[in-house]
């Protein structure tokens, strides 16, 4: 990352932590629960038996990964395979061996805000997968995606994975696939990933492991602003708390101040009051049927192509076209 973007990066953390702990009620983006720090401890979340969503999208790809590369590209042309938030890249590992399997004509354009999970997986996969070409990116999504579509006129595969569509709330989901709609090209697909309702304890369990990973994580927002931006707050005086709506199919995480506190965070000039038992709400996470999806594809101008579940039907990823 260049010293400028490295600024942007600055700036915008500040401008949305003052901008959210100014509000009533106060939040904090899960965007930033990220670091080198936070990337750890989400390894460490994905490895929980607890957290059921990383190994139902990854027995997806393992069983149905032959159907899912010839969704892509079933008149073999070829395309550019760009994944938003890739983290890790683990479970889509299993998906590039298959393109190479099957010598499909394709290049690798891992997203993430993580400049470390970049850095990362572009140096994992030349080791690990040498004949595939990789081109990662730092940046947000929008950001980097109108770049990529100026790249070329190649058919563009827009993986979403791991349920990231369900930090946001139906507006503001289907808001981002509208400007997701806007960006991609007629021919363009997005495959994308929708943690499904099931047993409410279920969901609760997978964001509140009795471990405190979880907790480490969420508070890791906290760590970030004494760190990054002067800030006193003290970390420990914070529980996490996860509830769960199944009406909705709404999970949220919130941060709560266990007693009346001030914080003062000298790069903002801020100093932030808190009443005994106030919250900060930290993350969304939704839970979707088939209905919600098919809507919610309709409502950004796509119509959905086909899916493929887990055994359990604990968790879905989708294939979207654009409708013409």
């Amino acid at each position: 990352m260049s010293s400028k973007d490295q600024k942007v990066a600055v700036n915008t953390f500040a401008k949305e932590v003052h901008e959210g702990l100014t509000a009533f009620p106060k939040y904090l983006s899960s965007k930033f629960f990220y670091d080198e720090v936070g990337d750890g401890l989400f390894q460490q979340i994905m490895a929980l038996p607890e957290y059921y969503l990383t190994d139902a999208e990854d027995a997806i790809f393992k069983t149905h990964k032959t159907a899912i590369i010839h969704s892509f590209d079933a008149d073999h042309t070829g395309f550019d395979l760009v994944e938003l938030g890739a983290g890790d890249g683990k479970k889509t590992k299993v998906l590039l061996h298959e393109l190479l399997s099957q010598q499909v004509d394709c290049t690798y354009h891992p997203i993430d805000i993580s400049e470390n999970a970049i850095m990362g997986l572009v140096g994992t996969l030349k080791k690990e997968l040498p004949a595939l070409a990789v081109q990662g990116q730092v940046g947000e999504y929008f950001e980097v995606l109108d770049k990529l579509q100026g790249l070329s006129d190649r058919k563009k595969v827009i993986l979403f994975l791991g349920s990231n569509i369900g930090n946001l709330l139906h507006a503001r989901a289907a808001q981002f696939l509208q400007r997701l709609y806007a960006v991609m090209h007629p021919e363009d697909l997005v495959f994308i990933g929708f943690d499904q309702k099931k047993h409410p304890q279920k969901v609760l369990d997978a964001y509140n492991d009795p471990t405190g990973v979880t907790a480490a994580f969420n508070k890791n927002v906290l760590t970030r602003i004494n760190k990054e931006l002067g800030g006193n707050f003290d970390v420990d005086a914070f529980i996490h708390w996860e509830v769960y709506d199944p009406e909705s199919g709404t999970a949220k995480s919130y941060l709560v101040s266990t007693k009346k506190q001030t914080v003062d965070i000298d790069q903002l000039a801020l100093q932030v009051h808190f009443e005994p038992w106030e919250s900060i709400h930290t993350e969304i996470s939704q839970k979707y049927d088939d209905d919600t999806v098919k809507w919610l594809a309709e409502e950004a101008g796509f119509s959905v192509t086909t899916s493929f579940a887990d055994s359990e039907a604990y968790y879905k990823n989708y294939l979207f076209k654009k409708e013409k």
